[in-house]
Order: structure tokens, then C-alpha cells, then sequence
């Protein structure tokens, strides 16, 4: 398999990992300010950007992981956004001792709707996988205004993004479903309170995905991580208020 990692900048490894339809890009423009005290290690995942998709049968979360996991450094901070903080998750629960710390941003251990649950509606997910089989380059545009969605800068983001993740090669329609029915399936809920290592989750307010609501009870699952919302975000805080973003994971990683 080719994994396609970009590297910048020199000190402690962080590894970001980014989010479904997306790839490596979308990191861009917090970038300089986080590779001031990181080497950071931009992953693009399996069959998406830059990385080619290895697998034959159905993939899940822990098969991802052993994917990306070997060409890792041996010890790094690892932040994933959105799916990516299921695959980040799951790296911790999996490598602890290689994990330095782990952090989340606007992501759920279980992104579906249900009765106790707050979350994307089913039908939302299912008619993604539904509209890729027709056009999936629209349903990632779709996906791409339903993150903005709420932001005061959403036209622009939406611009900024489609500008970001189109200069890469685009996925192909079985990686786009494959993956998307990890949004649809994965629950890392009764995990989360088995992680080990410094746990930081980052939120947007004006989050569509992953709603407010939904922050409170992943606090009950995790008591021993914290939670930081940036108030003007939605899907995507590291583009709505970089500085923040920047300044608020940096403290975490130096501690």
C-alpha cells in the first residue's frame, strides 16, 4: 500500500488525521502555527489524496489503524477530526504506549441519531450513500455545506475547503462508501472511558454533526478527558478561529 504523509516542521510528533470525503490538505492553514512546536505528520488515509486503497473485503476501524499505524513515529500526539477522531480513538485504544495524547475535534464515538442519542439523522448518512452511487463528487459538496452549516463564515469556508481537498486526487466511490458506513456504524461509547492517555475533545457550538447536546454525555463517558467549544465554530473550528485552535491544542500538547 502507498500512505501518503506529509511532513513539517521539527520538535514532539503530531500526527493529524483528517476527516471523511477530505484528505491531508484541510490542515493547512493551522499548519505554521502548529508546526512551530511539533514535527507534524499530515496523514492522508487509505484511498484518499495521495494514498491508495489496499483492502479487498469491508474495512473497519481497527483495519485502518494497522494500516497507517506502521508508518507512524514510535511515540506522537494524535489529533483526528471529525471520522478521523474515530480512527485517532481507536489508535489510543489500541497503542497506548505509543500515544502521547489524543485529541478530538468536533467528532463522537457514535455520530448516529437514536432515541437516548444525539447525533446526524440515519436517513441523513443513508442518503449520502444512496446520492454517491449517482454523482459523489455533489454529495461531497452536499457534506461540505452541511459541516458549514450555522458558521458566520460559511460561503467562505465551504470556498476554502473545496479549494483544499479538490487539488488532491478525489476518492473513488467504493472508499467513499466503505468509509461512510463507518459514520454509520462505528460506537466507540462504552471504550471511551478505557483510553489512558491525556484526552482532549474539541467542539464547535454551531455544530450541526455533532451537536451540543451530544458534548454532555460524552462528558459522562469520559470523565477523565476535558472539552473546550469554540462559540463562533461549527464542523471545523482549525478553520473558523485558527488561532484559537492553534493556541488552545498547542497548551495541551506541552503540558
Amino acid at each position: 500500500m502507498s500512505l501518503s504523509i506529509q511532513c513539517h516542521g521539527a520538535g514532539t510528533p503530531l500526527v493529524v488525521i483528517h476527516g471523511w470525503g477530505m484528505n491531508s490538505n484541510i490542515w493547512q492553514p493551522v499548519i505554521p502555527s502548529l508546526s512551530d512546536k511539533h514535527r507534524v505528520y499530515s496523514v492522508d488515509l487509505p484511498g484518499f489524496g495521495d494514498s491508495s486503497w489496499p483492502f479487498e473485503e469491508a474495512v473497519n476501524l481497527e483495519i485502518l489503524v494497522d494500516a497507517i499505524a506502521p508508518a507512524l513515529p514510535e511515540k506522537c500526539h494524535v489529533m483526528g477530526w471529525s471520522l478521523g477522531g474515530l480512527v485517532a480513538t481507536q489508535f489510543a485504544l489500541k497503542h497506548p504506549n505509543r500515544t502521547l495524547s489524543l485529541t478530538t475535534v468536533a467528532s463522537s464515538p457514535h455520530f448516529v441519531e437514536s432515541d437516548s442519542w444525539p447525533g446526524i439523522k440515519p436517513n441523513v448518512l443513508e442518503q449520502f450513500q444512496r446520492q454517491l452511487d449517482s454523482d459523489f463528487r455533489k454529495t461531497i459538496e452536499r457534506f461540505l455545506a452541511i459541516q458549514a452549516m450555522g458558521s458566520s463564515d460559511a460561503k467562505a469556508q465551504i470556498k476554502l475547503v473545496r479549494e483544499l481537498i479538490f487539488s488532491k486526487p478525489t476518492p473513488g466511490q467504493k472508499v467513499l462508501k466503505e468509509t461512510l458506513k463507518l459514520l454509520q456504524e462505528c460506537d466507540l461509547r462504552e471504550q471511551l472511558a478505557n483510553i489512558e492517555v491525556p484526552f482532549l475533545r474539541l467542539y464547535g457550538r454551531l455544530d450541526s454533526l455533532v451537536p451540543e447536546r451530544a458534548i454532555t454525555n460524552i462528558d459522562a463517558l469520559a470523565p477523565q478527558s476535558t472539552s473546550f467549544t469554540f462559540n463562533k465554530s461549527s464542523h471545523a473550528p482549525f478553520l473558523s478561529e485558527p488561532g484559537d485552535f492553534s493556541r488552545i491544542l498547542t497548551e495541551f500538547t506541552q503540558r
